[in-house]
């Protein structure tokens, strides 16, 4: 295995082979892009005691390269679904959706919040919970003022990960309060395949992403391989 400090995940592309995929994985999880170069991840071992893990995507750790590579391939997504609008959700889509929404030659972008602002109104907004936060409950609100870019437009969210889809499915929610039915999402990782249900319970859009991880388990020899 390549030894890795933590701060130095995320910082590279590296060319297509240059981590072994074939076997089971120590703290590492190489994700490949669709044109075979790869990313290094680390492992991150899940909450309850089930041996359960998934790799880990911080975009605002991440190098500048890599930041760029991701959000090449999620604009090519964006441009694919006929974008109008780019919705970013906080906190770590709204770089994301920036660099997208710019890559795309939009003048601006719809961000989403979580802190609420006195002039917002508590029907355009929803609860919100994610895998890296189960115990903190926050509001996810568009702000009011922002309606009128998103009427009648093909709307895409941009966000970083998707994994168990509830944060997603709370941006579909309080989007569709606001009157909006996106066209499509994409996001930088779709971290195992758990987000589907609750995702497409209520919204039969596309998800796509510039890579995709498993869910992985633990062996009994402490290394790590999908689930």
């Amino acid at each position: 295995m390549t030894e890795f400090a933590p701060h130095e995940f995320w910082q590279h592309i590296y060319a297509p082979g240059h981590f072994d995929t074939s076997g089971d994985h120590d703290g590492l999880f190489p994700a490949e892009l669709p044109d075979g170069h790869q990313l290094a991840l680390p492992i991150r071992e899940l909450p309850g005691g089930e041996g359960l893990g998934v790799a880990s995507l911080i975009v605002t750790q991440a190098s500048f390269a890599v930041e760029e590579e991701l959000i090449a391939a999620m604009a090519g997504h964006a441009s694919a679904m006929g974008a109008e609008r780019i919705v970013g959700v906080p906190t770590l889509g709204l770089p994301l959706a920036h660099g997208v929404a710019r890559a795309l030659g939009h003048r601006r972008y719809v961000a989403l919040g979580t802190s609420r602002k006195f002039w917002y109104e508590e029907r355009y907004s929803e609860p919100m919970s994610s895998i890296t936060s189960p115990e903190q409950q926050k509001r996810l609100y568009v702000d009011p003022r922002m309606l009128p870019l998103l009427a009648g437009r093909r709307v895409v969210v941009v966000d970083d990960v998707v994994s168990s889809g509830r944060s997603l499915a709370a941006t579909l929610r309080v989007l569709a309060r606001a009157g909006c039915i996106p066209v499509g999402v994409t996001v930088a990782m779709i971290q195992t395949r758990r987000w589907e249900e609750t995702v497409h319970a209520d919204w039969a859009g596309p998800v796509r992403a510039a890579f995709e991880t498993p869910l992985l388990r633990r062996t009994p020899e402490g290394r790590w391989r999908p689930a």
